[in-house]
C-alpha cells in the first residue's frame, strides 16, 4: 500500500492545500494510505476532524513523510525537510521549475521523482489536471472583487430619483482563462467590458460574453499563436500599433485588469507610466502578473500603489484569497492526474515514460533533471 503525504504549506501567503476530503476518500478507494500534516487544511477550510473522518492519518511532519510514496503539494516543499524520504518518492504539486531551478536540482540528487503541474500540456485529454487554468479561472474572478473593492463608485448603471449612475468601463488585457472568467464577472456585477488579446481567436470568445474586442486590425507579422494555447511574443510592428491603439481606450476606462503571462518569460509589459497618467483619478488597475515581473509599469508584488491617483494593486498568489475552493480544484487536479495511471496491481500510479503528459511534466527521475525544458 503506496502511502500519500500531504504537508502543510510553509511559503509565505499560502492558504491552500493540496487534497480535499473528498480527494482523501478518493485516494483510499484506489487502495492507497493518506496522511496528512496536523493543520495543513486550516486556511483552507479543512479541519483536521474533517481529513480524520475521510479515512486519513494525521501527524506531525516527521510522521506524515515516514513511507511516503507520493508527497502532495501546492508549492514545491524545501528539500532538507524531506530528508529521510525513500528514493523514487513522487514529489506532486505546482514546482515553478524556472523560477526555483536549484530546487529541482536538490529533488534529483535527493533521487525523488518530482511531477510540475503547471507544465501539464494542454490537450484535450489532460484539461482536467490542468492547475493554471483552474487556478486562473478563479483568480480572475477574485481581480474583479478586488477591482471592485478598490473603486470608490458602483460597478452597474444605477437609475435612481437623484439621477443617473453611470455603469464602471472595465478593460481586460489578456483573454486566457483568468481573463474570461473576469469578462464574465465583471458583466454579471453590471460593467461596461472591453478586453484584448494577441491571439485574434479570443475575439470571438470575448463577444460570445458580451464584451468589447479591442484589436490591432490591419498590421501583419502578429506571432502571438503560441503552442497549446499559450500566448508567444508579437512582432515590434504589432506592438507599436497596439500600443497606440491601447494607450487611447485605457485613457477612458475606470478599471483595467491585466493578465498576460508567457510560459518561462518574464509577464509582457502592457501599460507603461504615461498610460498609466492618462486615466482617470480614482481608477484602479489590477495586475494579475506582478509576481512575474508585472503587466503595468510601477506594480509592486504584494502592494497596493498610487501613482498619477490611479491605484495599482499587486496582490500576490491570488488563487490563495479564495483557499477554500482554490484547494478543492487543485486538489481534483492532482487526483485527476494520478488516478489516470493508478495501475490497481501495482497499488500505485505507473509512468510511462513516452507517455505525452508524462514527458510533459517530469522534471527528475533516476537521480537526474530529464525535462527537455530544462536541459534543452
Amino acid at each position: 500500500m503506496i502511502r500519500i503525504a500531504v504537508l502543510r504549506e510553509t511559503a509565505s501567503d499560502e492558504k491552500r492545500v493540496a487534497a480535499s476530503a473528498e480527494t482523501v476518500r478518493k485516494f483510499i478507494g484506489l487502495g492507497a494510505e493518506v496522511a496528512i500534516e496536523t493543520g495543513a487544511g486550516l486556511t483552507a477550510s479543512v479541519s483536521d476532524a474533517d481529513y480524520a473522518s475521510a479515512g486519513a492519518i494525521i501527524g506531525d511532519r516527521t510522521a506524515t513523510l515516514k513511507g511516503a510514496g507520493i508527497i502532495l503539494c501546492i508549492q514545491g516543499p524545501d528539500p532538507a525537510s524531506l530528508k529521510g524520504v525513500k528514493a523514487g518518492a513522487l514529489v506532486v504539486g505546482g514546482l515553478n521549475p524556472i523560477g526555483e531551478r536549484a530546487r529541482v536540482d536538490a529533488y534529483a540528487a535527493a533521487g525523488l521523482e518530482a511531477l510540475a503541474m503547471e507544465f501539464m500540456p494542454r490537450i484535450t485529454r489532460a484539461q482536467s489536471m490542468d492547475i493554471l487554468s483552474s487556478q486562473s479561472n478563479l483568480a480572475g474572478y477574485k481581480a474583479v472583487l478586488d477591482a471592485a473593492a478598490e473603486y470608490g463608485r458602483a460597478f452597474p448603471m444605477m437609475m435612481t430619483a437623484a439621477g443617473t449612475v453611470s455603469a464602471a468601463r472595465v478593460f481586460i488585457m489578456g483573454v486566457g482563462v483568468a481573463g474570461l472568467q473576469a469578462i464574465a464577472t465583471a458583466r454579471r456585477l453590471g460593467a461596461q467590458v472591453s478586453a484584448t488579446d494577441v491571439r485574434a481567436a479570443t475575439k470571438e470568445q470575448i463577444l460570445s460574453l458580451g464584451a468589447k474586442p479591442i484589436f490591432v486590425e490591419e498590421v501583419k507579422g502578429i506571432e502571438g499563436e503560441g503552442t497549446g494555447g499559450y500566448a508567444t511574443e508579437m512582432s515590434d510592428e504589432y506592438k507599436k500599433a497596439q500600443a497606440e491603439l491601447v494607450s487611447g481606450h485605457i485613457a477612458k476606462q475606470d478599471i483595467v485588469i491585466t493578465t498576460a503571462l508567457i510560459p518561462g518569460r518574464p509577464a509582457p509589459r502592457l501599460i507603461t507610466d504615461a498610460q498609466v497618467a492618462s486615466m482617470k483619478p480614482g481608477s484602479v488597475i489590477i495586475d494579475l502578473a506582478v509576481e512575474q515581473g508585472g503587466n503595468v509599469e510601477g506594480a509592486v508584488a504584494g502592494e497596493i500603489v498610487e501613482r498619477h491617483g490611479v491605484k495599482i494593486v499587486g496582490y500576490r498568489n491570488v488563487p490563495s484569497r479564495l483557499a477554500a475552493d482554490t484547494s478543492a480544484l487543485f486538489a481534483r487536479n492532482l487526483f485527476n492526474f494520478l488516478s489516470a495511471y493508478w495501475d490497481k496491481e501495482a497499488g500505485s500510479p505507473v509512468l510511462p515514460d513516452e507517455d505525452e503528459i508524462v514527458k510533459g511534466v517530469q522534471l527528475t527521475k533516476d537521480g537526474k533533471v530529464v525535462n527537455e525544458r530544462l536541459i534543452s
